[in-house]
């Protein structure tokens, strides 16, 4: 009955205080926050020039990198707003009596073809594909309209000229180009674009899909754990990715701390994995809220393909594809929270779902924690620091101080107490730029970006 009301809780939940802050001269005046500007879901796209961020009010904000000035050549580019639209809208399902939220989950870059871009986004239900796309010029010298767009009257006209383009202000236009709807029963958590830039896969609970770009009406089910009586189900679908260059696997995360990869060469319905990842659980370290604990809350392919990245509610791990009992890997987040889990279970906080991120070359690895602190691990010299997002390192040129959390015993000076943690404070979201030290950090409404020498203390 514990794990049956777990998991409908992991069903029923959604993140709870995520996102977003644009840049340093984008700051709040307030401190009030209202639920439609929390940001839920940060994205590079794939040259690191463009970085999108959603909320739960159903907005897109894409960033745009400016280039480095002349007078400043040491300068890296800053990101300033480029585009801002509606992307989801509230609905309300008669059908099922059921309210779907507007909020974004998930959003995707699409390899860049030509001028054009495109996106995914998705809320718990539909996935819309946009085209963001620049104008700097217009057309004018029409032979049948005027100066307004009004067609003239034929018999007034008496010459014909040759239109031609003048220049104009750069006007970025976002369309929608696809809507995939009615595909998923529950939530959407997970988005993925395929390498072969045709396909992508959407997973939701219990039912991964596999659709076409350019097919809205119908998508192939590749993955199906849904049990024949609901009463026996064990576990729940928590994130799904496809590899960065194989485009037959990919891999998806349970709520039971396993990571299962799939090729789907094997068989239409990937039922059975290709390869099982799961670590053997130490009966020392045994409680009540091993299961939760133990959820995957995301999973993502390395650069090179090589490596699994997962985080768990206490730490984050390392997976080789050729290691399957195992992570190589496993680094602490909060260890000193294991004390507070009965709280943390209380206030729901235990149900929160971080997100973790690799560095361009896949040496260091990025993840959230409480009290608007994110964590970062060197793979090579095995060092770690935790850094703040806070209106005091926001500005210009400002070097982050480590910070350190004291769980008991003698206290230096700058230690923060485990006890006076503020949990409303989570860094959920973070990106990585995908070439260069450049991240992005979602706190509540705030969208902090840290750049350059702010990371020396990990190089």
């Amino acid at each position: 009955p514990c794990r049956r009301a777990c998991l409908r809780a992991l069903l029923s939940m959604g993140e709870d205080a995520d996102t977003r802050k644009i840049n340093h001269s984008f700051l709040r005046d307030h401190n009030y926050v209202t639920e439609a500007d929390i940001i839920s879901t940060v994205e590079f796209n794939q040259t690191g020039e463009l970085l999108a961020t959603g909320d739960k009010g159903g907005r897109v904000v894409i960033f745009q990198r400016e280039p480095e000035g002349k007078n400043e050549p040491y300068c890296q580019g800053e990101y300033n707003v480029y585009s801002t639209f509606q992307s989801h809208e509230p609905e309300f399902d008669y059908l099922k009596s059921l309210e779907i939220e507007e909020k974004i989950n998930k959003i995707r870059w699409l390899p860049q073809q030509n001028a054009a871009h495109f996106l995914l986004s998705t809320n718990d239900k539909t996935i819309k594909l946009w085209k963001v796309s620049e104008r700097d010029k217009r057309p004018e010298g029409y032979n049948l309209k005027d100066e307004d767009g009004r067609i003239k009257d034929v018999s007034t006209v008496t010459s014909l000229q040759v239109p031609v383009l003048k220049p104009m202000d750069l006007m970025v236009e976002v369309s929608p180009r696809r809507v995939f709807a009615n595909a998923h029963t529950y939530h959407v958590n997970s988005i993925s674009v395929n390498s072969d830039c045709e396909t992508y896969m959407s997973a939701d609970d219990l039912r991964i899909n596999l659709w076409h770009l350019a097919i809205t009406d119908r998508s192939f089910n590749i993955v199906d754990i849904k049990p024949a009586n609901m009463e026996e189900l064990m576990e729940v679908i928590t994130a799904a990715e496809f590899h960065p260059y194989h485009c037959n696997l990919f891999v998806y995360s349970s709520s039971k701390g396993s990571l299962r990869l799939c090729d789907m060469r094997a068989a239409a319905l990937c039922d059975k994995h290709a390869k099982l990842f799961e670590e053997p659980e130490d009966p020392s370290n045994r409680s009540f809220f091993s299961e939760i604990i133990s959820s995957i809350s995301d999973v993502k392919f390395s650069h090179s393909g090589r490596y699994l990245l997962t985080r768990d509610y206490l730490t984050v791990k390392v997976w080789d594809l050729n290691m399957e009992n195992k992570p190589i890997e496993t680094y602490q987040v909060h260890d000193y929270l294991r004390s507070k889990l009965c709280s943390l279970y209380e206030n729901d906080c235990i149900f929160d779902k971080f997100e973790c991120a690799w560095n361009g070359s896949d040496s260091v690895i990025m993840t959230g924690a409480y009290n608007n602190f994110f964590r970062m691990f060197d793979r090579n010299t095995k060092r770690d620091v935790t850094l703040e997002a806070s209106r005091e390192s926001s500005k210009p040129r400002a070097v982050l101080k480590p910070r350190r959390v004291c769980a008991g015993g003698k206290r230096r000076k700058d230690d923060i107490s485990v006890d006076s943690l503020d949990f409303t404070k989570k860094i959920l979201h973070t990106a990585w730029h995908p070439a260069e030290n450049i991240i992005a950090i979602a706190a509540t409404n705030n969208l902090y970006i840290f750049q350059d020498k702010v990371n020396s203390e990990m190089h």
